[in-house]
């Protein structure tokens, strides 16, 4: 009977152990979760022009091309207008750090970049 009542007895000392380990690692991946930012990113004109500086390497303070407007303010497909040399274009934004002038297409293959132009009086230069 003492062997059966010590195997018990170690039983539930290793459960305890178990239980009090796997809450505790429990609480900080609760703490860590709660601790990262649930901020969703805004992307302002300042900001826009950061991005297309950096992308098209120019100097930030003096830049030639300037963001105009922020059409869509959308954290993973912004659009924006760009101006350089008095030629307005349609340019995109994607997940905040991504830079492109051109065209984009929806997935019914509706080019979404001359809809744009057309809203916005935009007349697409061709080069």
């Amino acid at each position: 009977m003492s062997v059966w009542g010590v195997a018990i007895v170690i039983s539930l000392i290793a459960k305890l152990a178990y239980d009090i380990g796997y809450f505790k690692a429990q609480s900080l991946i609760n703490d860590k979760n709660s601790a990262t930012p649930n901020i969703t990113q805004i992307l302002t004109i300042e900001s826009a022009q950061r991005i297309v500086s950096g992308a098209l390497k120019e100097d930030p303070d003096y830049p030639k091309t300037i963001v105009t407007q922020v059409i869509d303010n959308n954290q993973k497909l912004a659009t924006i207008i760009v101006e350089n040399n008095k030629q307005r274009k349609i340019g995109w934004i994607i997940d905040m750090r991504l830079f492109f002038t051109g065209d984009l297409f929806n997935d019914n293959g509706y080019n979404l970049t001359e809809s744009i132009e057309h809203q916005h009086n935009i007349s697409r230069g061709e080069n």
